[in-house]
């Protein structure tokens, strides 16, 4: 039923969990993990003259690297599991549209993603980008906490 997976990952210890819990979704469906490690651009705009701003290529060289890594565990994890895999990596102040457009260029049946659980002022103020995911895809998601 399920061929085409696709796995988000910020490389937490919750979307480590949600991995290992992709691959044994996997191997009983037979399927493919498609994983995507969204890589938010340097969120700072210097607004006043003179301001001091940290070095915008070096913030964004290391937080494609540490998306790169996060990639690679996975990939590694799949590798061990014998289960095929493909991952991307993809710059983006918006992670729920990568991820929806993700499933939709890999053809994936089913979207399997952790959710941090906030409640109060942080979900208020951070947001839920597997909310945003469900609010904004027909694709199944399955949620793990």
């Amino acid at each position: 039923m399920f061929k085409n997976i696709l796995l988000p990952t910020d490389g937490s210890d919750l979307a480590v969990k949600a991995t290992d819990l992709a691959i044994r979704f996997a191997q009983v469906h037979g399927a493919r993990i498609i994983s995507i490690c969204v890589a938010q651009p340097f969120p700072f705009v210097p607004m006043a003259e003179g301001a001091v701003v940290p070095d915008a290529a070096v913030f964004e060289t290391q937080i494609a690297t540490t998306a790169q890594a996060h990639i690679n565990k996975v990939a590694a994890a799949c590798a061990t599991a014998g289960v095929p895999f493909e991952g991307v990596v993809v710059n983006s102040h918006t992670p729920y549209k990568e991820i929806i457009d993700a499933a939709q260029k890999h053809n994936c049946d089913i979207i399997l993603m952790a959710s941090h659980g906030r409640t109060g002022l942080n979900k208020l103020f951070l947001g839920s980008e597997t909310q945003k995911v469900l609010a904004h895809t027909e694709l199944p998601v399955l949620v793990l906490r």
